[in-house]
């Protein structure tokens, strides 16, 4: 029996219910999970890789913005968690330049994170390298233990947040 628009039909026993084009499955017993939307001519969207989709490129957007316009601000308001050494120092302005730079390359990736796959998962594996350099330096040095509730967390979040959002991306197009 085909399904009407705006008619809900459920089949039992591993089958699955349609609505206005979206088409459930059985995930548990609980209930149905949104898995398609039929989009005519034989083309579907999984809504749960346009939902994983719509997360990286949020996440995309957000830690881009704070690269390109906090990383200077949060250094001048706290100087002991995002500040390395003391006084003076030209490091930050190459701090800067490179976190903005990378800003913006991740602004433009989240237009098409498939087509930006390798500067993802450089900013992840770099984000945690430099993160853990920086636990290191931390730990050993008194004077710096403020960057391990300031940059050095905020690195390990940008890298984990990142990877699993890549890797439920890459899953759900059968990349990797």
């Amino acid at each position: 029996m085909p399904s009407q628009p705006g008619v809900l039909r459920v089949v039992r026993r591993g089958g699955e219910a349609t609505y206005r084009g979206y088409a459930f499955t059985p995930q548990s017993r609980r209930g149905f999970c949104i898995v398609r939307r039929h989009m005519g001519d034989g083309i579907s969207l999984d809504m749960s890789a346009a939902t994983g989709l719509s997360y990286l490129r949020m996440s995309l957007i957000l830690f881009g913005t704070i690269m390109i316009f906090g990383v200077y601000p949060l250094y001048i308001m706290w100087p002991t968690g995002w500040g390395w050494g003391h006084g003076q120092s030209h490091y930050i302005f190459m701090i800067v330049g490179i976190y903005a730079t990378l800003g913006v390359f991740l602004l433009l990736a989240s237009r098409n994170p498939s087509e930006h796959r390798s500067l993802i998962w450089f900013t992840i594996w770099s984000s945690a390298v430099h993160a853990a350099i920086m636990t290191y330096q931390a730990i050993a040095d008194p004077s710096e233990r403020g960057h391990l509730i300031g940059d050095v967390p905020a690195l390990y979040l940008i890298a984990v947040v990142l990877s699993v959002l890549m890797h439920r991306h890459e899953a759900t197009r059968g990349i990797g």
